[in-house]
């Protein structure tokens, strides 16, 4: 039995609860930018006194989080619309949500590549990581910048 011969996994999704009205609604509060993941990690870097920018628009990806000194760009991702463990929910979405998602995660990919080819270190930083452990997330990202700029 080759691959073409097994089925697919069933598709887990029931269809959606809400209207489309309701739905939209509800999809156009969601923020791109300002989320309470990225204002935590802020202001933790703020008390670090760490001087960085937010959402370079020169830099691939636009980062949430950028320190130009020690060239280290740093995403905070959410977890479902950047796909974290996507393969063990990915069947419980619509199609439309799973292609979404998927064409996030890899340009998100893209972007993590071309910034390391310009010479950038890129930190990737889980909504969930923040709310677990903000102080560990800021320690991560004052270590990269450290090391970045030790001499080589």
């Amino acid at each position: 039995m080759n691959k073409k011969d097994e089925a697919a996994p069933p598709r887990l999704h029931r269809g959606d609860i809400m209207s489309p009205e309701t739905r939209s609604a509800v999809m156009s509060r969601i923020r791109g930018k300002g989320t309470k993941p990225e204002l935590a990690m802020e202001a933790g870097l703020s008390q670090r006194g760490l001087i960085f920018e937010t959402h370079a628009r020169d830099l691939p990806g636009r980062p949430d989080i950028v320190i130009r000194e020690a060239r280290v760009a740093v995403f905070v991702d959410g977890d479902f619309w950047h796909g974290r463990d996507f393969a063990k929910w990915r069947l419980k979405l619509s199609e439309k949500w799973e292609l979404k998602i998927a064409a996030n995660i890899s340009r998100d990919r893209r972007n993590r590549k071309a910034l390391r080819a310009a010479g950038w270190k890129v930190i990737r930083i889980w909504e969930r990581e923040v709310k677990a452990d903000t102080a560990r997330c800021v320690r991560r990202i004052m270590r990269a910048c450290a090391e970045s700029s030790e001499p080589q």
